[in-house]
């Protein structure tokens, strides 16, 4: 399963994931490079940024279809 295939795998299962969830999930350090290269796909990815202990990071999520 390459890294792109984790990363809709599991925003298709419903979670929203941060860099440090695609890093231990499937060793990714470009987490924004994967969404990115999904979103050129067609698929409709939103996100957020969060501040946690000092630090900012992004963490995504898939759109639900209406």
């Amino acid at each position: 399963m390459t890294q792109q295939e984790w990363v809709l795998r599991e925003l298709k299962r419903g979670k929203k994931l941060t860099p440090i969830d695609a890093f231990n999930g499937c060793g990714t350090l470009k987490l924004a490079t994967r969404i990115s290269e999904l979103k050129a796909k067609g698929h409709i990815i939103l996100s957020e940024m969060i501040e946690k202990n000092g630090k900012r990071f992004s963490r995504y999520w898939l759109a639900r279809a209406r």
